[in-house]
């Protein structure tokens, strides 16, 4: 049996204000996503609730 291989999440989205984020690998960090030119930062109020609900699979 092969190994599993680990995967990481490299998008999420806020439930509440909409903010987007996509992962950079090269920088190891998240940063805000842009669609149609615009920048999807949300509220700078929001205390991001990801859009976390059990359906990632960690491992392949």
């Amino acid at each position: 049996m092969p190994a599993s291989k680990l995967q990481t999440p490299t998008a999420r989205t806020c439930e509440v204000c909409g903010r987007s984020e996509v992962w950079n690998a090269d920088e190891e960090s998240w940063r805000v996503a842009v669609e149609d030119g615009e920048r999807r930062v949300g509220s700078i109020y929001c205390i991001h609730e990801w859009d976390i609900n059990g359906t990632f699979a960690p491992f392949d």
